[in-house]
Protein backbone atom coordinates (compact mmCIF):
# COMPACT_ATOMS: atom_id res chain seq x y z
CA UNK A 1 0.00 0.00 0.00
CA UNK A 2 1.10 3.55 -0.68
CA UNK A 3 2.42 5.44 2.34
CA UNK A 4 2.97 9.21 2.14
CA UNK A 5 2.85 12.13 4.56
CA UNK A 6 1.75 15.71 4.11
CA UNK A 7 4.99 17.64 4.56
CA UNK A 8 3.40 20.98 3.71
CA UNK A 9 1.44 21.10 6.94
CA UNK A 10 3.23 22.93 9.75
CA UNK A 11 3.60 21.44 13.24
CA UNK A 12 1.63 22.97 16.09
CA UNK A 13 4.53 22.22 18.45
CA UNK A 14 8.12 22.33 17.25
CA UNK A 15 9.43 18.71 17.12
CA UNK A 16 13.02 20.00 17.06
CA UNK A 17 12.84 21.90 20.34
CA UNK A 18 15.46 19.59 21.88
CA UNK A 19 18.13 21.21 19.72
CA UNK A 20 19.98 23.95 21.51
CA UNK A 21 20.15 27.47 20.17
CA UNK A 22 23.53 27.01 18.53
CA UNK A 23 22.76 23.61 17.00
CA UNK A 24 19.42 24.88 15.71
CA UNK A 25 21.15 27.82 14.08
CA UNK A 26 23.61 25.48 12.38
CA UNK A 27 20.71 23.35 11.17
CA UNK A 28 18.75 26.32 9.81
CA UNK A 29 21.76 27.60 7.88
CA UNK A 30 22.62 24.21 6.37
CA UNK A 31 21.47 22.59 3.15
CA UNK A 32 19.05 20.46 5.19
CA UNK A 33 16.78 23.39 5.98
CA UNK A 34 16.60 24.50 2.37
CA UNK A 35 15.92 20.94 1.19
CA UNK A 36 13.12 20.53 3.73
CA UNK A 37 11.46 23.87 2.99
CA UNK A 38 11.56 23.90 -0.81
CA UNK A 39 12.67 20.58 -2.34
CA UNK A 40 11.06 17.86 -0.23
CA UNK A 41 7.46 18.76 -1.09
CA UNK A 42 8.29 18.96 -4.81
CA UNK A 43 9.61 15.41 -5.11
CA UNK A 44 7.60 13.59 -7.84
CA UNK A 45 5.82 11.14 -5.52
CA UNK A 46 2.77 11.21 -7.81
CA UNK A 47 4.87 9.62 -10.58
CA UNK A 48 6.15 6.86 -8.29
CA UNK A 49 2.85 6.03 -6.58
CA UNK A 50 1.22 4.40 -9.66
CA UNK A 51 3.77 1.57 -9.45
CA UNK A 52 2.29 0.53 -6.09
CA UNK A 53 -1.21 -0.55 -5.04
CA UNK A 54 -3.22 1.84 -2.91
CA UNK A 55 -5.29 -0.84 -1.16
CA UNK A 56 -3.33 -4.10 -1.37
CA UNK A 57 0.01 -5.32 -0.12
CA UNK A 58 2.45 -4.24 2.52
CA UNK A 59 2.76 -0.46 3.10
CA UNK A 60 5.62 1.16 1.23
CA UNK A 61 8.26 3.22 2.89
CA UNK A 62 7.19 6.85 3.15
CA UNK A 63 7.68 7.86 -0.48
CA UNK A 64 8.90 11.40 0.16
CA UNK A 65 11.56 9.97 2.47
CA UNK A 66 12.51 7.24 0.01
CA UNK A 67 12.92 9.63 -2.95
CA UNK A 68 14.76 12.12 -0.75
CA UNK A 69 17.21 9.42 0.32
CA UNK A 70 18.03 8.69 -3.34
CA UNK A 71 18.82 12.35 -3.90
CA UNK A 72 20.92 12.72 -0.75
CA UNK A 73 22.89 9.57 -1.58
CA UNK A 74 24.11 11.04 -4.86
CA UNK A 75 24.61 14.53 -3.46
CA UNK A 76 26.98 13.18 -0.80
CA UNK A 77 28.45 10.43 -3.02
CA UNK A 78 27.63 7.53 -0.67
CA UNK A 79 27.45 3.77 -1.08
CA UNK A 80 24.23 1.92 -0.31
CA UNK A 81 25.53 0.79 3.09
CA UNK A 82 26.59 4.34 4.00
CA UNK A 83 23.21 5.64 2.87
CA UNK A 84 21.31 3.22 5.13
CA UNK A 85 23.50 4.27 8.05
CA UNK A 86 23.04 8.00 7.40
CA UNK A 87 19.25 7.65 7.25
CA UNK A 88 19.25 5.70 10.51
CA UNK A 89 21.48 7.98 12.59
CA UNK A 90 22.17 11.32 10.89
CA UNK A 91 20.10 14.08 12.53
CA UNK A 92 20.72 16.43 9.61
CA UNK A 93 19.12 13.90 7.23
CA UNK A 94 16.16 13.54 9.58
CA UNK A 95 15.68 17.29 9.55
CA UNK A 96 15.98 17.52 5.77
CA UNK A 97 13.49 14.68 5.23
CA UNK A 98 11.12 15.93 7.96
CA UNK A 99 11.31 12.70 9.99
CA UNK A 100 10.15 13.21 13.58
CA UNK A 101 9.20 9.61 14.38
CA UNK A 102 11.85 7.50 16.11
CA UNK A 103 10.58 4.14 14.80
CA UNK A 104 12.49 1.84 12.45
CA UNK A 105 9.68 2.26 9.95
CA UNK A 106 10.49 5.94 9.64
CA UNK A 107 14.29 5.88 9.86
CA UNK A 108 15.33 2.56 8.39
CA UNK A 109 15.53 1.62 4.73
CA UNK A 110 17.12 -1.68 3.74
CA UNK A 111 19.59 -1.85 0.87
CA UNK A 112 17.24 -4.00 -1.21
CA UNK A 113 14.42 -1.44 -0.99
CA UNK A 114 16.89 1.30 -1.89
CA UNK A 115 18.06 -0.70 -4.91
CA UNK A 116 14.51 -1.44 -6.11
CA UNK A 117 13.40 2.17 -5.87
CA UNK A 118 16.54 3.36 -7.64
CA UNK A 119 15.86 0.97 -10.53
CA UNK A 120 12.30 2.28 -10.70
CA UNK A 121 13.53 5.87 -10.93
CA UNK A 122 16.16 5.01 -13.55
CA UNK A 123 13.83 3.03 -15.81
CA UNK A 124 11.20 5.77 -15.85
CA UNK A 125 13.63 8.72 -16.21
CA UNK A 126 12.38 10.22 -12.95
CA UNK A 127 15.88 11.49 -12.20
CA UNK A 128 15.35 14.07 -14.93
CA UNK A 129 12.00 15.05 -13.38
CA UNK A 130 13.69 15.44 -9.99
CA UNK A 131 16.34 17.76 -11.40
CA UNK A 132 13.93 19.86 -13.47
CA UNK A 133 11.46 20.37 -10.63
CA UNK A 134 14.15 21.34 -8.15
CA UNK A 135 15.69 23.79 -10.62
CA UNK A 136 12.32 25.39 -11.31
CA UNK A 137 11.57 25.71 -7.59
CA UNK A 138 14.93 27.32 -6.78
CA UNK A 139 14.62 29.66 -9.76
CA UNK A 140 11.24 30.83 -8.45
CA UNK A 141 12.27 31.11 -4.77
CA UNK A 142 15.47 33.05 -5.47
CA UNK A 143 14.13 35.09 -8.42
CA UNK A 144 16.92 33.81 -10.68
CA UNK A 145 17.58 35.94 -13.75
CA UNK A 146 17.82 33.42 -16.59
CA UNK A 147 18.48 35.93 -19.37
CA UNK A 148 22.24 35.32 -19.36
CA UNK A 149 23.47 31.72 -19.39
CA UNK A 150 26.50 29.71 -20.48
CA UNK A 151 26.99 26.12 -21.60
CA UNK A 152 29.85 23.62 -21.68
CA UNK A 153 30.49 19.90 -21.27
CA UNK A 154 32.46 17.82 -18.76
CA UNK A 155 33.87 14.33 -19.28
CA UNK A 156 32.99 11.65 -16.71
CA UNK A 157 33.94 7.99 -16.31
CA UNK A 158 31.95 5.00 -15.18
CA UNK A 159 33.25 2.28 -12.87
CA UNK A 160 35.12 0.37 -15.53
CA UNK A 161 38.74 -0.43 -16.23
CA UNK A 162 40.50 1.27 -19.12
CA UNK A 163 41.32 -1.38 -21.71
CA UNK A 164 43.43 -1.29 -24.84
CA UNK A 165 42.55 -3.19 -28.00
CA UNK A 166 44.09 -6.44 -26.80
CA UNK A 167 42.36 -6.09 -23.47
CA UNK A 168 38.97 -5.63 -25.17
CA UNK A 169 39.44 -8.83 -27.22
CA UNK A 170 40.64 -10.86 -24.25
CA UNK A 171 37.91 -9.66 -21.87
CA UNK A 172 35.24 -10.38 -24.49
CA UNK A 173 36.57 -13.91 -25.03
CA UNK A 174 36.82 -14.51 -21.28
CA UNK A 175 33.20 -13.45 -20.70
CA UNK A 176 31.90 -15.61 -23.53
CA UNK A 177 33.73 -18.73 -22.33
CA UNK A 178 32.37 -18.27 -18.81
CA UNK A 179 28.78 -18.02 -20.08
CA UNK A 180 29.26 -20.90 -22.50
CA UNK A 181 30.55 -23.15 -19.74
CA UNK A 182 27.71 -22.15 -17.45
CA UNK A 183 24.83 -22.63 -19.90
CA UNK A 184 26.14 -25.08 -22.54
CA UNK A 185 28.59 -27.43 -20.86
CA UNK A 186 28.52 -29.98 -23.68
CA UNK A 187 29.49 -27.38 -26.30
CA UNK A 188 32.15 -25.92 -24.03
CA UNK A 189 33.87 -29.31 -23.79
CA UNK A 190 34.26 -29.45 -27.59
CA UNK A 191 36.60 -26.43 -27.61
CA UNK A 192 40.37 -26.82 -27.87
CA UNK A 193 41.97 -27.02 -24.44
CA UNK A 194 44.76 -24.55 -25.26
CA UNK A 195 42.18 -21.90 -26.22
CA UNK A 196 40.30 -22.45 -22.96
CA UNK A 197 43.51 -22.29 -20.91
CA UNK A 198 44.52 -19.08 -22.67
CA UNK A 199 41.37 -17.06 -21.97
CA UNK A 200 39.24 -18.67 -19.24
CA UNK A 201 41.40 -18.49 -16.04
CA UNK A 202 41.69 -15.13 -14.32
CA UNK A 203 45.46 -15.56 -14.01
CA UNK A 204 45.74 -16.06 -17.76
CA UNK A 205 44.09 -12.67 -18.36
CA UNK A 206 46.78 -10.85 -16.38
CA UNK A 207 49.45 -12.22 -18.71
CA UNK A 208 48.16 -10.13 -21.61
CA UNK A 209 48.94 -6.91 -19.69
CA UNK A 210 52.64 -7.84 -19.70
CA UNK A 211 53.02 -7.92 -23.48
CA UNK A 212 55.90 -5.88 -24.89
CA UNK A 213 55.05 -3.08 -27.35
CA UNK A 214 57.10 -4.86 -30.03
CA UNK A 215 54.85 -7.94 -29.70
CA UNK A 216 51.54 -6.09 -29.48
CA UNK A 217 50.61 -6.36 -33.16
CA UNK A 218 51.36 -10.09 -33.30
CA UNK A 219 49.33 -10.69 -30.13
CA UNK A 220 46.46 -8.63 -31.48
CA UNK A 221 46.32 -10.77 -34.60
CA UNK A 222 46.34 -13.93 -32.47
CA UNK A 223 43.48 -12.91 -30.14
CA UNK A 224 41.43 -11.52 -33.03
CA UNK A 225 41.88 -14.83 -34.86
CA UNK A 226 40.67 -16.77 -31.80
CA UNK A 227 37.63 -14.51 -31.52
CA UNK A 228 36.86 -14.93 -35.22
CA UNK A 229 37.15 -18.70 -34.83
CA UNK A 230 34.61 -18.78 -31.98
CA UNK A 231 32.19 -16.53 -33.85
CA UNK A 232 32.27 -18.87 -36.84
CA UNK A 233 31.97 -22.00 -34.72
CA UNK A 234 28.68 -20.96 -33.12
CA UNK A 235 27.23 -18.76 -35.86
CA UNK A 236 24.58 -21.36 -36.75
CA UNK A 237 23.80 -22.45 -33.21
CA UNK A 238 20.58 -20.61 -32.29
CA UNK A 239 20.88 -20.77 -28.51
CA UNK A 240 24.53 -19.70 -28.40
CA UNK A 241 24.21 -16.96 -31.02
CA UNK A 242 21.34 -15.43 -29.02
CA UNK A 243 23.57 -15.00 -25.95
CA UNK A 244 24.56 -11.42 -25.07
CA UNK A 245 28.24 -12.35 -24.74
CA UNK A 246 28.19 -13.81 -28.26
CA UNK A 247 26.63 -10.61 -29.63
CA UNK A 248 29.43 -8.70 -27.91
CA UNK A 249 32.02 -10.82 -29.75
CA UNK A 250 30.31 -10.08 -33.06
CA UNK A 251 30.33 -6.36 -32.28
CA UNK A 252 34.05 -6.34 -31.42
CA UNK A 253 34.82 -8.31 -34.57
CA UNK A 254 32.99 -5.82 -36.81
CA UNK A 255 34.54 -2.79 -35.14
CA UNK A 256 38.16 -3.97 -35.08
CA UNK A 257 38.45 -6.33 -38.02
CA UNK A 258 37.73 -6.32 -41.72
CA UNK A 259 36.30 -9.53 -43.16
CA UNK A 260 36.41 -10.32 -46.87
CA UNK A 261 34.91 -13.35 -48.60
CA UNK A 262 37.18 -14.80 -51.30
CA UNK A 263 36.58 -17.34 -54.02
CA UNK A 264 35.68 -20.84 -52.89
CA UNK A 265 33.79 -19.51 -49.82
CA UNK A 266 37.08 -18.74 -48.09
CA UNK A 267 36.96 -15.88 -45.60
CA UNK A 268 39.91 -13.60 -44.91
CA UNK A 269 40.08 -11.59 -41.70
CA UNK A 270 42.46 -8.65 -41.18
CA UNK A 271 42.85 -6.34 -38.20
CA UNK A 272 42.05 -2.68 -38.84
CA UNK A 273 44.51 0.08 -38.06
CA UNK A 274 43.87 2.00 -34.82
CA UNK A 275 42.84 5.16 -36.67
CA UNK A 276 40.05 3.24 -38.42
CA UNK A 277 38.29 2.22 -35.19
CA UNK A 278 35.08 4.29 -34.74
CA UNK A 279 34.71 6.43 -31.62
CA UNK A 280 31.46 4.70 -30.65
CA UNK A 281 33.17 1.28 -30.52
CA UNK A 282 33.09 -0.94 -27.44
CA UNK A 283 35.51 0.26 -24.76
CA UNK A 284 34.91 -2.45 -22.16
CA UNK A 285 32.46 -5.39 -22.17
CA UNK A 286 31.53 -4.42 -18.61
CA UNK A 287 30.09 -1.13 -19.87
CA UNK A 288 28.83 -1.48 -23.45
CA UNK A 289 27.43 2.09 -23.52
CA UNK A 290 30.76 3.83 -22.89
CA UNK A 291 32.37 5.41 -25.96
CA UNK A 292 35.56 7.26 -26.81
CA UNK A 293 36.46 10.92 -27.17
CA UNK A 294 39.72 11.63 -28.97
CA UNK A 295 40.54 14.51 -26.62
CA UNK A 296 39.31 13.21 -23.24
CA UNK A 297 39.28 9.42 -23.55
CA UNK A 298 36.76 6.73 -22.62
CA UNK A 299 33.51 7.39 -20.81
CA UNK A 300 30.58 9.80 -21.08
CA UNK A 301 30.05 13.54 -21.18
CA UNK A 302 27.59 15.83 -19.43
CA UNK A 303 26.21 19.00 -21.01
CA UNK A 304 25.72 21.69 -18.36
CA UNK A 305 23.98 25.04 -18.87
CA UNK A 306 23.80 27.54 -16.02
CA UNK A 307 22.90 31.14 -15.30
CA UNK A 308 25.54 33.68 -14.32
CA UNK A 309 25.66 37.21 -13.00
CA UNK A 310 27.82 40.06 -14.26
CA UNK A 311 28.12 41.98 -10.99
CA UNK A 312 31.62 43.18 -10.24
CA UNK A 313 30.72 43.75 -6.57
CA UNK A 314 31.56 40.64 -4.54
CA UNK A 315 28.67 41.24 -2.12
CA UNK A 316 26.18 41.33 -4.99
CA UNK A 317 27.68 38.14 -6.41
CA UNK A 318 27.19 36.35 -3.09
CA UNK A 319 23.49 37.24 -3.15
CA UNK A 320 22.92 35.99 -6.69
CA UNK A 321 22.26 32.32 -7.40
CA UNK A 322 24.06 30.80 -10.39
CA UNK A 323 21.62 28.00 -11.17
CA UNK A 324 22.17 24.95 -13.37
CA UNK A 325 19.09 25.11 -15.60
CA UNK A 326 19.80 22.24 -17.98
CA UNK A 327 21.76 19.01 -17.79
CA UNK A 328 22.04 16.18 -20.31
CA UNK A 329 24.23 13.08 -20.22
CA UNK A 330 25.58 11.90 -23.58
CA UNK A 331 28.03 9.31 -24.95
CA UNK A 332 31.56 10.67 -25.10
CA UNK A 333 31.61 10.41 -28.89
CA UNK A 334 28.80 12.98 -29.31
CA UNK A 335 29.82 16.38 -30.63
CA UNK A 336 29.06 19.52 -28.63
CA UNK A 337 27.64 21.03 -31.81
CA UNK A 338 24.44 19.00 -31.34
CA UNK A 339 23.84 19.98 -27.69
CA UNK A 340 22.94 23.68 -27.87
CA UNK A 341 19.49 23.58 -29.50
CA UNK A 342 18.09 20.77 -27.25
CA UNK A 343 19.34 22.69 -24.22
CA UNK A 344 17.59 25.88 -25.35
CA UNK A 345 14.37 24.01 -26.15
CA UNK A 346 14.37 22.39 -22.71
CA UNK A 347 15.00 25.69 -20.91
CA UNK A 348 12.30 27.51 -22.89
CA UNK A 349 9.76 24.76 -22.27
CA UNK A 350 10.34 24.96 -18.50
CA UNK A 351 10.19 28.75 -18.30
CA UNK A 352 13.95 29.22 -17.85
CA UNK A 353 14.65 30.65 -21.28
CA UNK A 354 17.87 32.61 -21.81
CA UNK A 355 18.23 35.71 -23.95
CA UNK A 356 21.98 35.25 -24.35
CA UNK A 357 24.16 32.12 -24.17
CA UNK A 358 27.95 32.01 -23.99
CA UNK A 359 29.56 28.92 -25.51
CA UNK A 360 32.66 27.48 -27.15
CA UNK A 361 33.11 27.59 -30.90
CA UNK A 362 31.68 24.08 -31.40
CA UNK A 363 28.33 25.18 -29.99
CA UNK A 364 28.30 28.41 -31.98
CA UNK A 365 28.18 27.08 -35.52
CA UNK A 366 26.36 29.20 -38.08
CA UNK A 367 23.47 26.74 -38.16
CA UNK A 368 23.09 26.78 -34.39
CA UNK A 369 23.32 30.56 -34.26
CA UNK A 370 20.57 30.90 -36.85
CA UNK A 371 18.27 28.45 -35.07
CA UNK A 372 18.91 30.10 -31.72
CA UNK A 373 18.15 33.53 -33.20
CA UNK A 374 14.78 32.22 -34.39
CA UNK A 375 14.14 31.12 -30.79
CA UNK A 376 14.99 34.61 -29.54
CA UNK A 377 18.42 33.68 -28.13
CA UNK A 378 21.74 35.33 -28.95
CA UNK A 379 24.70 32.95 -29.09
CA UNK A 380 28.00 34.58 -28.16
CA UNK A 381 30.72 32.27 -29.39
CA UNK A 382 33.95 32.42 -31.40
CA UNK A 383 33.71 31.19 -34.96
CA UNK A 384 35.37 27.95 -36.00
CA UNK A 385 38.78 28.24 -37.63
CA UNK A 386 40.82 31.41 -38.03
CA UNK A 387 41.04 33.98 -40.77
CA UNK A 388 44.25 34.44 -42.75
CA UNK A 389 46.29 37.45 -41.71
CA UNK A 390 47.66 38.13 -45.19
CA UNK A 391 44.27 38.29 -46.95
CA UNK A 392 41.25 40.58 -46.84
CA UNK A 393 37.89 39.25 -45.68
CA UNK A 394 34.33 40.33 -46.31
CA UNK A 395 34.32 42.19 -43.02
CA UNK A 396 36.94 44.59 -44.45
CA UNK A 397 34.38 45.87 -46.97
CA UNK A 398 31.88 48.61 -46.11
CA UNK A 399 28.54 46.96 -45.37
CA UNK A 400 24.99 48.25 -45.11
CA UNK A 401 22.68 47.43 -42.19
CA UNK A 402 21.24 44.56 -44.26
CA UNK A 403 24.69 43.10 -44.96
CA UNK A 404 25.13 44.32 -48.55
CA UNK A 405 28.54 45.52 -49.72
CA UNK A 406 28.57 49.30 -50.26
CA UNK A 407 32.29 49.81 -50.97
CA UNK A 408 35.60 47.97 -51.10
CA UNK A 409 38.44 48.59 -48.58
CA UNK A 410 39.78 51.31 -50.91
CA UNK A 411 36.41 53.09 -50.93
CA UNK A 412 35.32 52.20 -54.48
CA UNK A 413 31.60 51.48 -54.89
CA UNK A 414 30.49 48.42 -56.88
CA UNK A 415 29.25 48.77 -60.44
CA UNK A 416 26.33 46.42 -59.82
CA UNK A 417 25.12 43.84 -57.31
CA UNK A 418 23.19 40.68 -58.13
CA UNK A 419 21.30 38.66 -55.54
CA UNK A 420 19.87 35.21 -56.22
CA UNK A 421 18.50 33.23 -53.27
CA UNK A 422 21.43 33.05 -50.84
CA UNK A 423 24.15 34.04 -53.32
CA UNK A 424 25.57 37.49 -54.06
CA UNK A 425 27.66 38.66 -57.00
CA UNK A 426 29.26 42.10 -56.65
CA UNK A 427 30.97 43.66 -59.69
CA UNK A 428 33.70 46.29 -59.37
CA UNK A 429 35.31 48.46 -62.05
CA UNK A 430 38.35 46.63 -63.41
CA UNK A 431 40.28 49.89 -63.84
CA UNK A 432 40.23 50.39 -60.09
CA UNK A 433 41.02 46.78 -59.22
CA UNK A 434 43.94 46.52 -61.67
CA UNK A 435 45.85 49.25 -59.86
CA UNK A 436 44.74 48.39 -56.32
CA UNK A 437 47.63 47.88 -53.87
CA UNK A 438 45.66 45.04 -52.17
CA UNK A 439 44.81 43.10 -55.33
CA UNK A 440 46.91 40.06 -54.27
CA UNK A 441 45.15 39.78 -50.92
CA UNK A 442 41.69 40.83 -52.08
CA UNK A 443 38.95 38.18 -52.62
CA UNK A 444 37.74 40.13 -55.69
CA UNK A 445 38.77 38.20 -58.81
CA UNK A 446 38.90 39.30 -62.49
CA UNK A 447 36.09 38.31 -64.85
CA UNK A 448 35.02 38.97 -68.45
CA UNK A 449 33.71 42.52 -68.00
CA UNK A 450 34.49 43.39 -64.41
CA UNK A 451 36.19 42.16 -61.30
CA UNK A 452 33.76 40.07 -59.25
CA UNK A 453 33.25 39.17 -55.60
CA UNK A 454 30.99 36.17 -55.07
CA UNK A 455 29.81 35.08 -51.64
CA UNK A 456 26.84 33.58 -49.78
CA UNK A 457 24.81 34.74 -46.79
CA UNK A 458 26.55 32.20 -44.57
CA UNK A 459 30.00 33.45 -45.62
CA UNK A 460 28.99 37.02 -44.83
CA UNK A 461 27.58 36.07 -41.42
CA UNK A 462 30.75 34.22 -40.46
CA UNK A 463 32.97 37.07 -41.63
CA UNK A 464 30.88 39.56 -39.64
CA UNK A 465 31.07 37.40 -36.52
CA UNK A 466 34.83 36.97 -36.91
CA UNK A 467 35.23 40.74 -37.13
CA UNK A 468 33.11 41.18 -34.00
CA UNK A 469 35.45 38.93 -32.04
CA UNK A 470 38.09 41.66 -32.04
CA UNK A 471 35.79 44.33 -30.61
CA UNK A 472 35.83 45.30 -26.90
CA UNK A 473 32.09 44.63 -26.72
CA UNK A 474 32.52 40.96 -27.65
CA UNK A 475 35.48 40.49 -25.29
CA UNK A 476 33.53 42.04 -22.42
CA UNK A 477 30.63 39.64 -22.99
CA UNK A 478 32.64 36.51 -23.62
CA UNK A 479 34.96 36.83 -20.63
CA UNK A 480 32.18 35.48 -18.41
CA UNK A 481 32.20 32.11 -20.18
CA UNK A 482 35.32 31.03 -18.27
CA UNK A 483 33.26 30.91 -15.07
CA UNK A 484 31.65 27.62 -16.09
CA UNK A 485 35.01 25.89 -15.63
CA UNK A 486 34.69 26.64 -11.91
CA UNK A 487 31.24 25.03 -12.02
CA UNK A 488 32.70 21.86 -13.49
CA UNK A 489 35.32 21.78 -10.75
CA UNK A 490 32.66 22.33 -8.07
CA UNK A 491 30.49 19.65 -9.67
CA UNK A 492 33.29 17.13 -9.20
CA UNK A 493 34.66 18.27 -5.84
CA UNK A 494 31.31 18.32 -4.04
CA UNK A 495 29.68 15.26 -5.62
CA UNK A 496 32.47 13.14 -7.19
CA UNK A 497 30.77 13.10 -10.58
CA UNK A 498 33.90 12.51 -12.66
CA UNK A 499 34.16 8.92 -11.42
CA UNK A 500 30.78 7.39 -10.60
CA UNK A 501 30.28 3.98 -8.99
CA UNK A 502 28.02 2.54 -11.69
CA UNK A 503 28.19 1.30 -15.29
CA UNK A 504 25.83 1.70 -18.22
CA UNK A 505 24.27 4.81 -19.68
CA UNK A 506 20.98 4.79 -17.65
CA UNK A 507 22.78 4.45 -14.31
CA UNK A 508 25.42 7.06 -15.23
CA UNK A 509 22.67 9.46 -16.33
CA UNK A 510 20.88 8.94 -13.03
CA UNK A 511 23.99 9.67 -10.93
CA UNK A 512 25.11 12.72 -12.91
CA UNK A 513 21.62 14.24 -12.92
CA UNK A 514 21.00 13.93 -9.19
CA UNK A 515 24.50 15.14 -8.38
CA UNK A 516 23.73 18.33 -10.31
CA UNK A 517 20.83 18.83 -7.89
CA UNK A 518 23.44 18.88 -5.15
CA UNK A 519 25.37 21.69 -6.81
CA UNK A 520 22.19 23.77 -7.04
CA UNK A 521 21.26 22.95 -3.44
CA UNK A 522 24.65 23.90 -1.97
CA UNK A 523 24.78 27.10 -4.02
CA UNK A 524 21.26 28.09 -3.00
CA UNK A 525 22.13 27.46 0.66
CA UNK A 526 25.12 29.81 0.46
CA UNK A 527 23.02 32.50 -1.24
CA UNK A 528 20.23 32.24 1.34
CA UNK A 529 22.73 32.59 4.19
CA UNK A 530 24.20 35.67 2.50
CA UNK A 531 20.71 37.15 2.16
CA UNK A 532 19.97 36.40 5.81
CA UNK A 533 23.05 38.31 6.90
CA UNK A 534 21.72 41.32 5.00
CA UNK A 535 18.21 40.80 6.35
CA UNK A 536 16.84 40.25 2.84
CA UNK A 537 15.82 36.58 3.10
CA UNK A 538 12.04 35.94 3.06
CA UNK A 539 10.65 35.10 6.48
CA UNK A 540 7.85 32.59 7.09
CA UNK A 541 4.53 34.34 7.60
CA UNK A 542 2.21 31.61 8.94
CA UNK A 543 0.17 32.72 11.93
CA UNK A 544 -0.53 30.49 14.94
CA UNK A 545 -4.21 30.18 13.96
CA UNK A 546 -3.26 29.14 10.42
CA UNK A 547 -0.92 26.46 11.76
CA UNK A 548 -3.62 25.12 14.10
CA UNK A 549 -6.06 24.81 11.19
CA UNK A 550 -3.47 22.98 9.06
CA UNK A 551 -2.64 20.55 11.86
CA UNK A 552 -6.34 19.86 12.49
CA UNK A 553 -6.85 19.25 8.78
CA UNK A 554 -3.88 16.83 8.69
CA UNK A 555 -5.12 14.79 11.65
CA UNK A 556 -8.64 14.49 10.19
CA UNK A 557 -7.11 13.32 6.92
CA UNK A 558 -5.05 10.65 8.70
CA UNK A 559 -8.11 9.30 10.56
CA UNK A 560 -10.16 9.21 7.35
CA UNK A 561 -7.37 7.35 5.51
CA UNK A 562 -7.04 4.71 8.26
CA UNK A 563 -10.82 4.21 8.27
CA UNK A 564 -10.83 3.65 4.49
CA UNK A 565 -8.08 1.03 4.77
CA UNK A 566 -9.96 -0.79 7.53
CA UNK A 567 -13.13 -0.96 5.44
CA UNK A 568 -11.47 -1.94 2.15
CA UNK A 569 -11.34 -5.76 2.78
CA UNK A 570 -15.11 -5.99 3.34
CA UNK A 571 -17.74 -6.31 0.58
CA UNK A 572 -19.20 -3.05 -0.63
CA UNK A 573 -22.67 -3.80 0.84
CA UNK A 574 -21.08 -4.06 4.32
CA UNK A 575 -19.64 -0.58 4.12
CA UNK A 576 -21.49 2.47 5.52
CA UNK A 577 -23.19 4.76 3.07
CA UNK A 578 -20.58 7.01 1.43
CA UNK A 579 -22.77 10.11 1.72
CA UNK A 580 -23.10 9.47 5.44
CA UNK A 581 -19.33 9.11 5.79
CA UNK A 582 -18.80 12.32 3.86
CA UNK A 583 -21.22 14.14 6.14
Amino acid sequence: MIHTRDHKTAYLLDPWHFLGEKRRKLMDTSWAALFREHILCELPVSKVAPFFNDTFGRPTKELYTALGVLVLQQIHDLTDEETVSQLAFNLQWHYALDIVDESDEAKYLCAKTLWNLRELVIENHLDEVLFERSAEVLARVFNVDTRTQRIDSVHIKSNMRRLGRIGIFVKTLHTFLINLKRHHQELFETLAQDLVDRYLPDKALSCFSLIKPSEAQKTLETVSGDLFHLVQCFAHHAQVSSMYSYATMVRVLKEHCEIKAEEGDAVEMTVKASREIPSDSLQNPSDPDATYDGHKGQGYQVQVMETYCTHEDEQEKDKTLNLITHLEVQPACESDAHALIPALESAIERGLAPAQVLADSLYGSDENSEKAEQMGVEVVSPTMGAGKDDTLSLSDFSLSEKGKIMACPQGHTPVKVKHKKHRYTVAFDSSHCMHCPFREACPVKPGKKHHYLRYEDKTMRIATRRAMEHTPEFKDKYRWRAGIEATMSEYDRTTGVKRVRVRGFPAVRYCATLKAMGVNLFRATAVRNALKEKGEAPQPGDSLLHRVILVFKERIGEVWGKLKRLLSPFPSHWRPDQSYMAA
